[in-house]
């Protein structure tokens, strides 16, 4: 079973940047031949939300709110997801999770809804100050 790692969260100010990580544990690698992945976050009170998507084809996804700041990326030969936050919002401020959805490719399903995805990791805190 894959088990997924995120670090790179942290404290910043209003206007910082930072970059989450997350990496795909096992020892065959990744070893769907297609798959899904994503990032989400949860504030407290709040229900965990969608921020983006991408599959192995590199197609992508965002949620309106981090449109233009957020970017999402793969290095598949480092089993990695990567989330660049740029111009970062207090209403940023949340743990940060990594899911993955195996055996298909995102397509045209709902990419920025928790049920989607099978695996998750253990999150990461963001806090950002104003």
């Amino acid at each position: 079973q894959v088990q997924l790692v995120e670090s790179g969260g942290g404290s910043v100010q209003a206007g910082g940047s930072l970059r989450l990580s997350c990496v795909a544990s096992a020892a065959s690698a990744f070893p769907y031949s297609k798959y899904c992945m994503g990032w989400f976050r949860q504030a407290p009170g709040k229900e965990r939300e969608g921020v983006a998507s991408m599959g192995r084809d590199a197609r992508i996804r965002y949620a309106d709110p981090v449109k233009g700041r957020f970017t999402i990326s793969q290095d598949i030969a480092k089993n990695t997801l990567y989330l660049t936050m740029n111009s970062l919002e207090p209403e940023d401020t949340a743990m940060y999770f990594c899911a993955a959805r195996p055996y298909g490719d995102c397509g045209s399903g709902p990419v920025l809804s928790s049920g989607f995805y099978t695996i998750w990791g253990q999150g990461t805190q963001v806090t950002v100050s104003s």
